[in-house]
């Protein structure tokens, strides 16, 4: 008996086309496809991974970034309400940290302005020695670059002056902390050391007469800034008569000038 093409397929269940069951083919990863994906996957997600030692730098960057922050929120604050008044939490509000952050990099308000003073002061400290280092002029000439860029300096930065000469108002201000008064002992004697040092060159090179290079350095220092402390009193300013700058230049030239080996015969 023939049996009927319907029968077959009945009893076999349906049969696939060969374009069907070529795309199965292709749906089914091979082995090997299976292994190189892996594979590729594995490499993408190492590559994405950050190693220890970057990882490790992006938190130094971090804290660093963090730290500068608080130091600038601090020195505006030291600058506006001094160093009793200054409060840190409004340090730490002005850094965009917690004051549990805050204390993680200075462990007091002490330690803060000394920070303050010691990153202002580096940068004072570079400039003054920059301003002052060619040595094919005489010294007497060193020495007035260096008054002109002291004046130049401090009153564009009234502030920070006021910050830096803390130490002379004690009586008014309270008590410093230890830090903070050899901070400021430091980086006294640091600028000092840079104007002694060209005082001695010019006794060397007989532009000066002889003398004693470190105290006519501290001499120069304290009349400077004594003529720059007077400009922040009314009544010293009338007494003074003269503008700032022209008493200035005056005063280091009368201690130039007594000092001046042809003036001195």
């Amino acid at each position: 008996m023939t049996t009927s093409s319907s029968d077959r397929s009945g009893a076999s269940g349906p049969t696939k086309s060969a374009g069907a069951q070529r795309g199965e083919a292709e749906r089914r990863p091979e082995p090997e496809r299976e292994r190189s994906a892996s594979a590729k996957d594995r490499q993408d997600l190492a590559a994405d991974a950050d190693p220890p030692f970057a990882a490790s730098e992006r938190r130094e960057a971090k804290k660093a970034q963090s730290r500068v922050r608080i130091i600038e929120a601090a020195r505006e604050i030291f600058f506006r309400d001094g160093f009793m008044e200054a409060n840190l939490d409004h340090v730490a509000k002005g850094a965009g940290v917690a004051k549990g952050t805050l204390y993680r990099y200075f462990e007091n308000k002490a330690e803060l302005y000394v920070a303050v003073l010691a990153t202002n002061g580096e940068q004072f400290e570079r400039k003054l020695r920059d301003a002052g280092r060619d040595e094919s002029i005489p010294a007497p000439d060193r020495i007035r670059r260096i008054a002109r860029f002291y004046l130049e300096h401090w009153t564009r930065n009234r502030e920070y002056f006021q910050i830096f000469w803390a130490l002379e108002n004690q009586p008014v201000i309270g008590e410093l902390p230890e830090g903070v008064l050899e901070e400021v002992t430091r980086l006294w004697q640091s600028c000092l050391q840079i104007l002694a040092e060209i005082v001695q060159a010019g006794i060397d090179e007989g532009s000066l007469a002889p003398c004693d290079a470190w105290e006519v350095a501290n001499l120069l220092w304290t009349l400077a800034n004594g003529l720059i402390q007077s400009e922040a009193s009314p009544a010293h300013r009338r007494i003074r008569r003269r503008p700032l700058a022209e008493s200035f230049v005056g005063a280091i030239d009368l201690v130039l000038m007594a000092l001046d080996p042809v003036h001195q015969r």
